[in-house]
């Protein structure tokens, strides 16, 4: 499966676009995490815990999208997005679209 932000594959055709396809996850923050998040927040720098939540929700935000992709038939998406909203204090959704088409070698 081929994956981009661009509009076009350098090197393939589009040969069918089979539409909108998209994948999300909704994580919480866990109080464990907060309270080591904190503790960071006072002497500075990276906060790991959280950099790790939202790299894991990335992945699989992208591998759901993947997964209804292969079920069109697809073998690439092209035009893929993050987009990120509040769902409710201390929970996120990280959604991961794109538009899934079928390319062949030019």
């Amino acid at each position: 499966m081929i994956l981009v932000t661009s509009d076009e594959i350098s090197g393939k055709r589009v040969i069918k676009v089979l539409g909108l396809v998209r994948g999300n996850t909704i994580r919480a923050r866990h109080m464990g995490r907060d309270i080591l998040a904190a503790f960071r927040g006072m002497i500075g720098g990276e906060i790991t815990e959280y950099t790790k939540m939202i790299a894991e929700s990335r992945e699989q935000s992208v591998d759901r999208m993947v997964a209804e992709a292969e079920a069109l038939g697809a073998n690439a998406v092209v035009t893929i997005r993050f987009s990120t909203s509040s769902m409710m204090q201390g929970a996120a959704e990280l959604l991961c679209y794109g538009t899934a088409v079928v390319v062949e070698d030019e």
